[in-house]
């Protein structure tokens, strides 16, 4: 196991959440994307935001890739 899976069980034990449950590969990919098409401070935002919208019931692979469109297509910075 690596430090993240170990922070992630660790996390998500502190948390009562389920690991199995958690995408680690989903949500660093959209952290990558935010932060070198959009801001570096934007991806962990990003990431926050993605939680708050599956905690209300959004799909989070669909959720994930509908940001990344954004992000993709937002304007790059002068």
């Amino acid at each position: 196991m690596s430090t993240l899976d170990d922070w992630t069980g660790a996390l998500c034990a502190e948390l009562g959440l389920d690991p199995a449950e958690v995408s680690q590969k989903v949500v660093l990919d959209l952290a990558r994307v935010v932060a070198h098409t959009v801001d570096r401070p934007a991806a962990p935002l990003t990431a926050y935001l993605l939680g708050a919208a599956v905690g209300r019931g959004q799909p989070l692979e669909q959720t994930a890739q509908r940001i990344q469109r954004l992000a993709r297509d937002w304007p790059a910075s002068p």
